[in-house]
């Protein structure tokens, strides 16, 4: 911490540093409020873990919500919060953000270029009362990239590992007629617009400008923010804060042109992606199996809750789990790159593959939420770290594994670089993934058996709204259950990486940081990871963690702005 006794580099409203989802809300909305707002980004590029996310939201009860003709309120949303989180559903924070959720979408909507849309299908994540099957997650629509001109190169990239070509983004809906494109003429009208959109744009763009999922979100927010004419400094990073007589007044930051103090007349903004790749943070709250491999980009390292910590803000203490948790599987490219793939929903929620721990035996169900996976992982301990994901050689050719993608025909490449594991038999298969044969071929067996009569006595695969829609609907009776053999077989490893982390600086419902003993600290906000999540380390559904980062800035940049009661009477 530093005291406010120096002079000042420069001075601005509200001072936000993180230019994710959460950091860039908090600045635009800030802006459009009537602050003047500097928004700084530690790296040369804008967007952060959101970049590289399905960009979804989960906030119930909205507008856009209910345009999929299954209406959703907020009632609904707290029988399902309640069933879920048990006593912590009276936090007022839940309060505030099923009440704000629906003002913020329409807000944006009608002050920026920030849409959003729901799918008329995309069910919560756990099978409680309350849960909903659509209307609660809403995906931004996607956006034409070239409209940022040379500013498109700000944009982060997807995953390579979810591009196609070098460089073409596509969703779940483009997969089939890309890899069907003579099915019918909609699929070849598809694919043959995409491709051509790709190889236009190839021409002057280092990668495609079709822009969906998370790039898409961060593209929006970005545009609006050009149009506001927010202040954005990159490769700026946080330092320190600093105090006076208690009070946030202003920031040390690391910038190209050395060390800059500068003054925050409303207050800081703390967005800088929570623990991401911080060694002390992870050393401290994951889990030891978990510290290995995160999906958070590099320049994330804890900046905000570290510097957080060191003024005596508070770090909330037990969560469910200290991150929302992805099982990742890992190949080195040719050219010395690590690729870290996230299992997110292409294959193990398909029949025909199941999931085994290093005592051969299942230990999950394969088709529930990501976080769910791990979690059952790290439950198991080191019995389950890393796993395996079992299938045959039609399932790879149906719906690929990981980096495998469907139809993939040589599969030498992955094989030689140890991220295929293969046996003629499953004895052979036993021995590369160094488990017991015999408890290995008796898992099989019972899901086998399971598959034929479409019942999984062990886990219910199948039996969940989100694991039928991950599921194939063409096969029957399950959409999760198919009979696995005759060989050759095929194992992938897989490890729990962190998407995101659950713990961090403990808020209230205005976003404004709380200290060790409760006090607000005047001047300080966290949104986004840097904050704690609402849901404890749980996961509701899909986007809920940038649904909570984006109302949660819009709440810091309002009381910035002293205009919350104009909204939220």
């Amino acid at each position: 911490m530093v005291q406010a006794n120096h002079s000042w580099d420069g001075e601005t409203d509200l001072l936000v540093i993180g230019a994710g989802a959460a950091g860039m809300t908090a600045a635009l909305v800030a802006a459009l409020e009537g602050l003047q707002a500097i928004l700084c980004e530690k790296s040369d590029m804008v967007g952060g873990t959101t970049a590289t996310s399905a960009g979804t939201v989960w906030i119930p009860g909205t507008r856009q919500g209910r345009l999929t003709g299954k209406p959703d309120t907020p009632e609904g949303a707290r029988t399902y919060l309640a069933a879920m989180l048990g006593e912590h559903a009276t936090d007022q924070r839940l309060d505030m953000y099923l009440k704000a959720g629906p003002i913020v979408l329409d807000y944006l909507e009608q002050k920026t270029s920030v849409r959003f849309a729901a799918p008329p299908v995309h069910p919560d994540y756990k099978d409680l009362p309350g849960a909903a099957i659509a209307g609660r997650a809403l995906g931004a629509v996607p956006f034409d990239g070239r409209e940022l001109g040379d500013d498109f190169a700000r944009i982060r990239p997807p995953r390579r590992e979810f591009m196609v070509l070098g460089g073409m983004m596509v969703g779940k809906a483009d997969i089939p007629p890309l890899l069907a494109p003579f099915r019918d003429w909609s699929s070849f009208r598809h694919a043959a617009g995409l491709l051509t959109r790709y190889a236009l744009d190839r021409v002057n763009y280092r990668r495609g400008t079709r822009l969906i999922m998370g790039n898409a979100l961060v593209a929006r927010l970005f545009d609006s923010i050009r149009r506001a004419n927010v202040t954005l400094r990159f490769e700026t990073g946080l330092s320190e804060l600093i105090s006076d007589r208690g009070a946030i007044v202003g920031a040390v930051l690391s910038s190209p042109n050395g060390q800059l103090a500068i003054r925050a007349h409303k207050g800081v903004v703390l967005a800088t992606g929570g623990i991401g790749w911080s060694r002390e943070l992870r050393e401290r709250l994951f889990p030891h199996a978990a510290r290995r491999y995160s999906l958070a980009p590099s320049s994330n390292t804890g900046d905000g809750i570290l510097a957080g910590e060191r003024i005596g803000a508070g770090l909330e203490r037990g969560l469910d789990s200290p991150a929302l948790w992805m099982p990742s599987s890992v190949m080195r490219q040719t050219d010395g790159r690590l690729s870290v793939f996230p299992h997110i929903l292409l294959d193990r929620a398909k029949p025909g593959l199941l999931a085994v721990n290093r005592s051969g035996r299942r230990f999950v169900n394969e088709a529930n939420s990501y976080h769910d996976f791990v979690a059952a992982m790290l439950a198991s301990n080191a019995a389950a770290t890393p796993a395996f994901l079992i299938c045959d050689r039609t399932f790879i050719r149906d719906f690929g594994i990981g980096l495998v993608h469907p139809g993939t025909r040589s599969l030498t490449s992955y094989l030689q670089a140890g991220y295929l594991l293969e046996g003629q038999t499953i004895e052979e298969l036993a021995q590369q993934i160094g488990t017991d044969a015999d408890q290995l071929a008796s898992t099989v067996k019972r899901y086998n058996r399971y598959a034929e009569a479409g019942i999984d006595e062990e886990f219910g695969r199948g039996t969940s709204e989100l694991n039928r829609f991950n599921g194939d609907p063409d096969n029957k009776p399950n959409p999760c259950l198919r009979r696995i053999g005759p060989g050759p077989y095929y194992a992938v490893a897989v490890w729990p990486s962190d998407l995101a982390s659950s713990a961090g600086l403990r808020t209230d419902a205005r976003a404004r940081v709380m200290s060790h003993d409760d006090r607000i600290i005047p001047g300080l906000y966290a949104v986004g990871n840097d904050s704690s999540s609402i849901f404890r380390g749980m996961y509701p559904g899909p986007g809920t963690m940038i649904g909570p980062a984006v109302v949660f800035a819009w709440c810091a940049a309002i009381d910035s702005a002293g205009t919350f009661t104009e909204y939220l009477k």
